[in-house]
């Protein structure tokens, strides 16, 4: 599938956290679509490293296109960058699932009803930082996006062509992770959503 054509279906995949959050209240199997996100996720990143999250991750798209307007849009704090933040989150968020997965006795709905919690607990928390600082506050230290970081964060990299960049900054201000794409620097949290491609005036950016 094209990047052209994803992109199109992009803004529609929020549904899915609510599909998820809300309809698995009362059919917790719905909770399993979480399994199916975390295998592509999963298969992606060694190759591509965050781009699933820019371009097919249900909740990016939900901050990105439903939550955005109701976002303050302030800096993301440097802090939530951290992996001294980031890996404790990501402990904790497993040790709970493990540990809940672990009082199922294998029913099937039960099973399911431990995705749906956690993805109303994420979803929750994306909301509350998406709305009072910006909508990607969350995806700074998902634990999903720094398994994906670890995973594959080097693979295929923005580049920029120093020579046609002018520093207008388009590029950080269009950028949903708020990254410093004009710095000439490896970005391991680069969600690949090419919209810095599509602002440069001079096409000085490229995916490698």
């Amino acid at each position: 599938m094209k990047q052209s054509k994803i992109r199109a279906i992009t803004p529609y995949l929020g549904m899915i956290v609510l599909i998820v959050s809300i309809g698995g209240i009362f059919y917790p199997k719905l909770g399993y679509i979480l399994l199916l996100v975390f295998a592509t996720l999963l298969t992606i990143a060694p190759f591509r490293g965050r781009w699933f999250c820019g371009n097919l991750c249900p909740r990016g798209s939900f901050v990105d296109f439903w939550l955005a307007p109701l976002s303050r849009r302030l800096a993301i704090p440097l802090f939530l960058r951290s992996m001294w933040i980031r890996i404790p989150i990501f402990i904790a968020l497993m040790g709970f699932m493990i540990y809940r997965l672990l009082g199922t006795q294998g029913v099937v709905d039960r099973i399911g009803m431990v995705f749906v919690t956690l993805c109303i607990i994420t979803t929750s928390i994306a909301i509350l930082f998406g709305v009072i600082i910006a909508p990607r506050t969350w995806c700074t230290f998902c634990p999903m996006g720094t398994l994906q970081r670890i995973m594959g964060g080097s693979k295929y990299q923005l580049k920029l062509d120093g020579d046609l960049c002018i520093d207008c900054k388009r590029c950080q201000k269009v950028c949903p992770m708020q990254l410093r794409v004009f710095e000439l620097q490896d970005l391991p949290d680069c969600i690949k959503c090419g919209r810095c491609i599509d602002a440069c005036p001079k096409d000085a950016l490229i995916f490698h």
